[in-house]
């Protein structure tokens, strides 16, 4: 019998459908019964209280579960990761305004109308208006209201602390007809005087345009039909003017009186460059061969220097005097010494010559504050523009234009550089010196622009191009504040000068 009891105990042990009846109580029914228990300490006498303790439900809410509800108007600020500036002044105006001091004798009164002008100003009551919105229209400040902050702290330049920035005209300021103008690439066709004359090779004749007064005036005609001009040159004092032709002879004209004084002859080709140096005046020939003449002598011909194989097609004297830049189309640069009086013995060797550029050099400039800086330009193979140091022999700095180099010209006015291009930009380009970053670009000119010049007051470049016109741009113009210091100064100096002389 013993067994069998033992059999019926382990069954009902194993039926999980059975309650069981000595477990101990579940976690829910424990804190359930607690707080029904404190419940009931807690009320009053005179109040029943009717509540259930059955275990087979499970309450509605977890206990220990209640919290707060958010208020629905915002009494605190938290960060908002984007605030647009209209919020930000009303956020501002809210916040100074609760610092302020209530008036309660006339706050009543004055609440409806100032709900009514804010409605009508703002669109909405600003007592309302929360500090920062999530999203929605932007709420403004009210008119007139001025955040100080913003006023503080958001403050742009003073117009003195601006840098003022040139202006520099796209469009030409004067355009001249060039008719029958030569359109070779290897040829300096036009010269702008200190006497402000500028001198224009049209074929085989020269004209001359008083840019004062506008006046146009023939100075000379080659007798023969097929001869033609090939460089003109200005005297530093510009009261002379020295004529490349193309059967290789130099004349030397007087043009106030509009009269020949000689014609040199010693090349056997054609003279396509001029540069004066005193009474020096120096001419390179398409043979390759440059020619120093003295023309206070007879025998004007007093040095041949021999350094290019192909035709000279560029010739400057540096400002101090000391050396002469020739480039040629054989590609090189040379700078030759100046040549003494009475050196025979002179061997004629150059001092630099540099073999860098890959086409024609035609344009040369030397730098009129650093008289031992050369730029120089090569022609359509290579289009770029290489500055040199004479002293050292060194290449500064090189650039790429992506154009053919016509012709260089120092600006001293803003110390710029300014280059003439042919294909495959014909135009003009100015140049920040020395870190050549590009500061203007000049357009207009239907072909490639064979040279430029620069005007006796630095501030306007003349450029001819093939399309025979001559344009004037007036890019260098110096600020009237500076212009009459430098007129002041300039004035005092030759005052001084008078009074020593006296």
């Amino acid at each position: 019998m013993a067994q069998f009891g033992f059999e019926n105990d382990i069954h009902s042990i194993l039926k999980l459908d059975m309650p069981i009846t000595n477990a101990p109580m579940a976690r829910w029914q424990r804190k359930a019964s607690s707080s029904n228990t404190s419940a009931l300490n807690g009320l009053s006498p005179g109040k029943s209280a009717n509540v259930s303790l059955s275990s087979s439900k499970t309450p509605s809410k977890t206990p220990g579960k209640n919290k707060k509800q958010t208020p629905s108007k915002m009494g605190g600020d938290r960060f908002i990761p984007v605030r647009n500036s209209k919020q930000m002044d009303v956020a501002s105006f809210l916040l100074t305004k609760e610092n302020e001091p209530v008036d309660t004798n006339n706050a009543t009164g004055t609440s409806e109308n100032q709900k009514a002008w804010s409605m009508s100003l703002n669109g909405y009551n600003i007592e309302d208006a929360k500090i920062l919105h999530l999203g929605g229209k932007p709420l403004n400040a009210p008119e007139g209201y001025q955040n100080n902050l913003k006023v503080l702290y958001s403050q742009g330049a003073t117009p003195a602390s601006t840098k003022k920035t040139r202006y520099i005209s796209s469009t030409p300021e004067r355009i001249l007809d060039a008719p029958e103008l030569r359109n070779d690439f290897y040829l300096n066709l036009f010269d702008w005087s200190s006497r402000n004359i500028l001198a224009v090779a049209l074929h085989n004749s020269v004209y001359l345009w008083d840019a004062s007064q506008g006046d146009i005036t023939l100075l000379m005609k080659l007798e023969r039909e097929e001869d033609y001009i090939c460089s003109l040159s200005w005297t530093k004092e510009g009261s002379y003017l020295a004529i490349g032709t193309s059967d290789g002879k130099v004349q030397l004209w007087d043009v106030e009186n509009q009269k020949r004084l000689r014609s040199m002859a010693s090349h056997t080709a054609r003279v396509g460059s001029l540069s004066w140096n005193d009474y020096v005046l120096s001419s390179g020939s398409r043979s390759g061969h440059i020619h120093h003449h003295d023309v206070r002598v007879a025998d004007h011909h007093i040095f041949t220097l021999h350094g290019h194989s192909q035709e000279v097609c560029g010739l400057k004297w540096s400002p101090d005097g000391r050396y002469l830049a020739s480039g040629g189309n054989d590609n090189l640069v040379c700078v030759w010494p100046r040549v003494q009086e009475g050196s025979a013995s002179n061997d004629g060797q150059s001092v630099r010559c540099w073999s860098e550029h890959q086409g024609a050099v035609k344009a040369l400039a030397w730098c009129p504050w650093q008289p031992n800086i050369l730029a120089s330009g090569g022609g359509t193979s290579d289009r770029h523009i290489r500055i040199w140091n004479v002293n050292s022999g060194s290449c500064i700095s090189s650039l790429d234009t992506q154009s053919q180099i016509s012709s260089l010209m120092f600006a001293p006015n803003y110390k710029e550089l300014v280059s003439a291009h042919g294909y495959a930009h014909n135009n003009v380009v100015i140049w920040k010196y020395p870190s050549l970053t590009r500061v203007a670009e000049l357009a207009g000119h239907e072909d490639r622009v064979l040279s430029l010049t620069l005007s006796p007051d630095c501030s306007t470049i003349a450029t001819v191009a093939g399309d025979e016109t001559i344009r004037l741009w007036k890019c260098f113009e110096v600020d009237p504040v500076k212009k009459k210091a430098k007129d002041r100064m300039v004035k005092s100096t030759s005052s001084v000068i008078h009074q020593s002389i006296r």
